[in-house]
């Protein structure tokens, strides 16, 4: 059964007046925290919050890192010197770029290499399309304009971290020497 509060005026406005300086002071304060503050339902307290005084939560967005003015400027400045020296084909033909993705091993066997001999009775075998095997590895791929420089597998149970990396790009060092 829903709860019933009937307040006069002056406690109202008191009411309302507290909950808008709960949320001016934390704006992350919950529906039950301003319920325990002021006594009253969690309920009481989210209509106050979202139909007397008109307020909804929203969600921020999540960046990486926040940028000076100054930090701005600089990458638009490196941007336009890249977008120059691009202008000369042979620029693009020196750049290598890299990815890493998870890869999943799957039994790629077909139908026909699936075949089996069997008994007159038995019954035609069944194989789901692709089976998922339980091998998860990390590939890590630098390419240029040609196609893939260097390409390599994270081994089993190696965490990919700095150190890891180092050793990765020295390999693709030697390769592109």
């Amino acid at each position: 059964m829903p709860e019933v509060v009937v307040l006069r005026l002056p406690e109202q406005t008191k009411m309302w007046n507290t909950v808008h300086c709960l949320l001016t002071e934390d704006h992350r304060t919950t529906h039950q925290m301003t319920a325990d503050h002021l006594n009253i339902g969690k309920e009481t307290g989210r209509r106050i919050v979202t139909e007397d005084l008109g307020k909804r939560k929203i969600c921020v967005r999540f960046v990486p890192h926040t940028l000076t003015t100054e930090q701005k400027q600089e990458r638009v400045v490196y941007c336009q010197d890249l977008l120059l020296l691009g202008q000369d084909e042979c620029f693009w033909e020196n750049i290598i770029t890299g990815d890493k993705t998870w890869c999943f091993a799957y039994d790629p066997a077909t139908e026909r290499q699936s075949a089996e001999w069997v008994g007159q009775n038995y019954l035609k075998p069944k194989k789901l399309r692709f089976q998922k095997l339980r091998v998860k590895t990390m590939l890590i791929v630098f390419f240029d304009t040609e196609g893939v420089v260097h390409r390599q597998f994270v081994p089993e149970g190696h965490k990919v971290n700095a150190e890891f990396y180092v050793g990765v790009l020295d390999r693709l060092l030697k390769r592109i020497r």
